[in-house]
């Protein structure tokens, strides 16, 4: 089955170049731009959230990009497609196929970002999973390669996310605080005793 979706994908590729050159965008270019988005949506919360999100986004990708992605690429390695079935590549690729690094890394963003903003989180997401389809029809991943690190980068969200919730409530319990404290000095300021 892994080999007649990888098929199906990959077919699409070596039909024109217009088509070709899309594919190329999606497969090796729109991760870029996925970053600048996420960057603009972290500049746009206040200090302290900022640094609060970019830690958690951080840590989730490092663990799951960084450290589990290499640690079952160490352990098991999988040929990639063009090295399997013998022909060029759209982009040029090595190392091991499986998982993804690109899907573990954006899937790992992406879910964060669905925590924290459900709209911005699923046109991350979808983003993201277009990236995957595009690396298999370029033909450097099987479709397994992208579930596989769709995978890893979700549960390290989730994990990482798990653990950072604590310290996202008191911060956002104390940011009201702030302004609640604030409102009233306001208060006294006009109505003064």
């Amino acid at each position: 089955m892994n080999q007649q979706i990888f098929d199906f994908f990959h077919n699409i590729s070596g039909r024109g170049a217009f088509l070709d050159a899309g594919i190329i965008f999606f497969a090796k270019y729109l991760t870029y731009f996925l970053v600048v988005a996420l960057i603009v949506w972290l500049l746009s919360k206040d200090s302290r959230k900022r640094l609060f999100l970019f830690a958690e986004l951080s840590i989730a990708a490092i663990l799951a990009r960084g450290l589990i992605t290499e640690w079952v690429r160490f352990a098991y390695y999988h040929a990639r497609p063009f090295e399997a079935l013998g022909f060029q590549s759209l982009i040029p690729e090595s190392g091991a196929s499986f998982p993804s690094g690109h899907m573990t890394f954006l899937f790992a963003l992406g879910l964060v970002v669905w925590l924290y903003n459900r709209k911005f989180g699923y046109w991350f997401l979808g983003l993201s999973f277009v990236v995957g389809l595009a690396r298999i029809a370029a033909g450097v991943h099987w479709p397994l390669d992208i579930l596989g690190g769709i995978l890893i980068g979700a549960l390290s969200a989730l994990f990482i996310h798990k653990l950072l919730k604590p310290y996202w409530d008191g911060l956002v319990k104390s940011r009201e605080e702030i302004v609640e404290t604030e409102e009233v000095d306001i208060i006294e300021i006009q109505n003064p005793q």
